[in-house]
């Protein structure tokens, strides 16, 4: 993956980024520092490098990652775990929030379960922040099949005090 503020690894399985995500990335040329320490605590995930999860796409308050449902990750009804697609959504939420440099960890979470994935299904989530206030922030995540909508998970995040930012409260 290459550095700055559009960091991209193209695999040709994966659409590029929404239009809101190419702005943002624009909009966000001024801090790549934040882009690369998302990207810094990405590879560090061994939870989510450990599933195969990549990360396709950084922004300033977006990220795209990918996963493929593994038999591993199978349910007893066949279909994929919840928690499997949780876990991709609350890593592209945990990059998405990362962006400005600024150690940020999840304050809460849910999401909610639209259509069922399989075994082999290609699902891309897709993180955007909604709103930045003092030391929070909403993010909301898609979590996509190609067109087909798998789920929809909001997070709520909290920076740690005492990280590089520039509210106080």
């Amino acid at each position: 993956m290459t550095q700055g503020s559009d960091a991209r690894l193209d695999t040709g399985q994966a659409p590029g980024p929404p239009p809101d995500a190419v702005r943002a990335s624009a909009k966000g040329a001024a801090n790549g520092a934040g882009i690369a320490a998302a990207q810094a605590m990405f590879s560090a995930d061994r939870a989510s490098n450990g599933l195969g999860i990549e990360l396709l796409h950084l922004g300033e308050g977006v990220a795209v990652v990918r996963m493929v449902v593994t038999a591993a990750m199978v349910n007893g009804h066949g279909t994929a775990h919840g928690g499997y697609l949780f876990l991709l959504a609350d890593t592209a939420f945990a990059c998405a929030c990362n962006t400005d440099g600024a150690a940020t960890v999840a304050a809460a979470a849910d999401i909610d379960f639209v259509a069922p994935a399989h075994e082999g299904d290609a699902l891309l989530a897709t993180a955007r922040e909604r709103a930045r206030f003092g030391r929070s922030g909403i993010y909301d995540v898609q979590v996509r099949r190609g067109d087909e909508l798998v789920a929809e998970f909001r997070g709520r995040s909290r920076t740690l005090r005492g990280a590089d930012t520039k509210e106080t409260s």
